[in-house]
């Protein structure tokens, strides 16, 4: 079974990252039930780090990650939907769920403590540092902007920018998925 490759680069077995990137994790889902990297159905996964009520980065990633995976469901591909919240005083097990659904109904918002947090962070290279707080919104964070794309063990197979409009980042999602032959 041979994997279609975008632009050139290597499967996933041959990273084209200059370093490592993922890895275990175990947070809390708004629903209190503790998630690791990899997806109890074993579907795969597009992977953010940002915040349910982020205005900047994430008001562009979330709704493209829902539209991406509403389009490979067309094509009868699953695909979970994931946040890993980088503002854990603001994204709680209690408060991150109801503005996740209103992005797509499957969005999984992962919480938890600080050092359960930064391993995730540690894991995917993502730098989280607080800007200023917001008198509406509470604190504004500078955060990691790529969606990742994982297989259904919570292995990277690809990053996407969220800049791309949502052809071009279900078309590189499905070479990643969508085994040629």
């Amino acid at each position: 079974m041979a994997i279609t490759l975008v632009a050139g680069m290597p499967a996933a077995s041959q990273s084209p990252f200059p370093v490592d990137i993922g890895g275990p994790y175990a947070l809390l889902d708004q629903n209190g039930q503790t998630r690791t990297q990899a997806d109890p159905d074993g579907k795969h996964q597009l992977l953010f780090f940002g915040y349910a009520n982020c205005l900047n980065i994430c008001s562009a990633a979330l709704p493209l990650m829902a539209q991406v995976v509403d389009e490979l469901a067309a094509d009868g591909i699953e695909v979970t939907p994931v946040m890993i919240t980088v503002a854990p005083d603001q994204d709680q097990v209690d408060t991150m769920g109801a503005p996740l659904a209103e992005i797509h109904r499957d969005f999984i918002g992962l919480t938890g403590e600080e050092d359960a947090l930064q391993v995730a962070y540690d894991a995917f290279k993502v730098e989280v540092e607080p800007l200023f707080q917001d008198p509406e919104y509470g604190w504004i964070y500078s955060h990691g902007s790529f969606v990742h794309l994982l297989d259904g063990d919570g292995e990277l197979l690809t990053l996407l920018p969220p800049i791309l409009d949502v052809t071009q980042a279900t078309k590189i999602a499905r070479s990643y998925i969508t085994p040629q032959s």
